[in-house]
């Protein structure tokens, strides 16, 4: 089997991670690229440089999936470590193994420290888990890949615990551009969901309290649903089994071919054959086909399981990526939920790795409600709406700067009009003077007429700020009395008094803000200082 160009690159840099020293390395690859296809491959290098490779995960589904992919992509054959089923004996150089059966004491114990030379974990996202730390643990020199689809940020800090560096990351908005990944469009629904009084649990939104939120709005969603998607193939997310239940019948009663999924129905896989073949329409489940599960011609999915975690919302949608004949985009509503809580997961969150942009482009779906939006075009529209505004904010910010520092005196300035050589040649000695000033004495020094952009510590604030109580107990000129006379051309006006200045003042706005007749500034002295 040949590799897509990124795949490729993907293999390679694996290889160069482990092969420079770095023993525990992570791919990301979007639902839908093919990780298995890619692993499958590193695997079969591995059995070639001898080693024997255990491919871990936490669901038999998966483990089936890597055994079969593997055998399809390379004619090698895996043993089985899982339940009673057991590898040991086996001449097989592979094996995919459950985490829940490996993690146990007894079963482990069966393993010298060196059996497996690589480990590749599917689904790595999970393997911040004890359960597979303790299989990591137990075989320390093994070369350790994780592979996941992308993941949000608080994974990737997670499994920076696990992991020493990311080998290679493809986006999702890559492999659309690509054309590796299906187009998608979503559509805002103007159908507000009320979450605010949910709490969360374990870093995500509470299940039973969303179902609890969801459930008066049933209905409702199920009229929306035949506007948009009565001739879609479509994948439903709900929050628990009784509700994914309860949303089937409706969506029955609204000519909908809807049929229902969890992990306790007898007849799962027949029910998704049937949906394959297209006698279903719609397909509900409570999260039990968030991975591990492929049907390319799904062409709508409708997440009514509201969440936080990044990675997971990209596995529901991922559910729809996938390319097929005959389909040319996939179609994702997104409902108006309404919480308070800003990291609640949105389609722009599949595409944006910037949070400005996410929200903007939130903000821009929300005003488009009812209509199809292209999430890559929305995308480069929010991008360029968010440079826009910073553009606007920035012009807007630099008048209101030169607006506000023709109001105030430079410090500079304000050293030289009152002749302060220890203000000017002042540096800072102590450790706290040596620190920014602080909001308080900025505050304060903009208050009394100082521009405190131009004052780089809290020592020299602190001096300027004595200086200026000094100076009004004294009775001299204010810093916004300096700043007038002296653009009028007045000179050491730092030296003048209060009262001097004051009347000054008062005859040149009497003049209509013109020096008065018979006056000359620069040579111009009050008589309080002997004029």
């Amino acid at each position: 089997m040949e590799l897509r160009p990124y795949q490729s690159e993907a293999h390679k840099a694996v290889f160069e991670e482990w092969d420079k020293g770095v023993n525990k390395t992570l791919l990301v690859l979007p639902t839908g690229t093919g990780k298995t296809i890619v692993f499958a491959k590193i695997t079969e290098d591995c059995v070639r440089r001898s080693d024997r490779v255990l491919i871990l995960a936490h669901r038999g589904e998966l483990l089936d999936q890597a055994s079969d992919k593997i055998k399809k992509a390379t004619g090698l054959c895996s043993a089985v470590e899982k339940a009673e089923q057991s590898c040991k004996g086996s001449w097989y150089r592979i094996v995919v193994g459950s985490v829940q059966t490996l993690m146990r004491e007894k079963r482990l114990a069966q393993f010298s420290n060196d059996y497996f030379d690589t480990i590749i974990i599917d689904e790595a996202h999970h393997a911040i888990s004890d359960s597979y730390q303790k299989v990591l643990e137990h075989f320390p020199d093994a070369k350790v890949l994780g592979v996941t689809a992308t993941p949000d940020r608080g994974d990737m800090k997670n499994l920076g615990q696990v992991f020493e560096s990311l080998a290679y990351e493809y986006t999702l908005p890559q492999a659309i551009k690509e054309g590796y990944l299906s187009p998608i469009k979503a559509v805002t629904i103007p159908l507000q969901l009320d979450l605010s009084s949910v709490t969360t649990q374990a870093g995500d939104f509470k299940a039973a309290e969303i179902d609890t939120a969801l459930d008066p709005y049933l209905y409702s969603i199920a009229d929306e649903m035949k506007k948009y998607c009565q001739d879609r193939k479509t994948v439903v997310f709900l929050p628990l089994i009784k509700t994914s239940q309860k949303f089937r019948d409706i969506l029955n009663s609204r000519g909908f071919r809807a049929a229902e999924i969890n992990g306790s129905s007898d007849d799962r896989a027949q029910v998704l054959e049937a949906f394959e073949r297209g006698e279903y329409n719609v397909l509900c489940n409570s999260m039990l086909l968030t991975e591990g599960w492929d049907c390319p011609s799904v062409d709508c999915v409708v997440v009514l399981r509201p969440t936080k975690v990044r990675s997971l919302y990209c596995q529901m949608v991922g559910r729809g990526t996938r390319l097929c004949e005959g389909k040319d985009h996939l179609l994702l509503l997104d409902f108006l939920w309404h919480t308070e809580r800003h990291e609640l997961c949105r389609p722009a969150h599949l595409i944006c790795e910037n949070e400005e942009v996410a929200k903007k482009m939130t903000e821009n779906l929300a005003d488009s409600a009812g209509c199809a939006m292209d999430v890559v075009e929305a995308e480069s529209k929010a991008s360029e709406d968010v440079v826009a505004q910073r553009e606007e904010a920035l012009a807007k910010t630099l008048k209101e700067m030169r607006t506000r520092k023709r109001k105030l005196v430079d410090p500079l300035q304000y050293e030289m009009s009152i002749q302060a050589e220890d203000l000017s040649s002042y540096v800072p000695a102590f450790g706290w003077e040596c620190a920014p000033p602080s909001d308080k004495q900025k505050a304060a020094l903009e208050k009394l007429g100082i521009f405190p952009d131009e004052i780089d510590n809290a020592g020299k604030a602190n001096l300027i700020l004595d200086r200026l109580e000094k100076r009004k107990n004294a009775g001299l000129t204010t810093p916004k009395q300096i700043r007038l006379l002296e653009r009028m051309g007045f000179v050491h006006v730092g030296e003048w008094s209060f009262d001097a200045a004051s009347k000054m003042i008062s005859r040149i706005s009497a003049h209509n803000w013109r020096v008065p007749d018979g006056v000359e500034p620069k040579t111009y002295k009050p008589e309080s200082i002997g004029a």
